[in-house]
């Protein structure tokens, strides 16, 4: 729980940031349309929650169970499986391109590719 007392830059109603004056004077909120008197906003008081993003497990089916990743049709060096799940990365500078990692959903098999 938040308590705002006078805090010109935030909306009292929804905490959201305030834009700068308009030229009639008053500030007009984006996010919940409020219109706002500059000289009554230092003097209210507002409470509001921030809620933050809560941890949820995700449940794995049997099927996608074994995978790392996103699963494509790729053909395994190793075993010959034509499933493959991916992950990328950016290893190297920002101007290349960056690096897929491929992993088997049959043998585990790991390889990498430069794209």
């Amino acid at each position: 729980m938040l308590k705002n007392k006078g805090n010109p830059g935030f909306c009292p109603v929804c905490g959201s940031i305030l834009p700068l004056l308009n030229i009639a004077g008053d500030i007009q909120c984006y996010a919940c349309d409020i219109t706002l008197n500059p000289e009554t906003l230092g003097k209210m008081e507002s409470e509001y929650t921030i809620h933050f993003n809560t941890y949820k497990p995700v449940v794995k089916k049997e099927k996608d169970a074994e995978a790392e990743g996103p699963v494509i049709e790729r053909k395994c060096p190793k075993c010959g499986n034509d499933k493959m799940s991916y992950a990328t990365l950016q290893l190297r500078s920002a101007d290349e391109g960056q690096t897929v990692f491929y992993t088997c959903t049959k043998c585990k098999f790991k390889e990498s590719e430069n794209s």
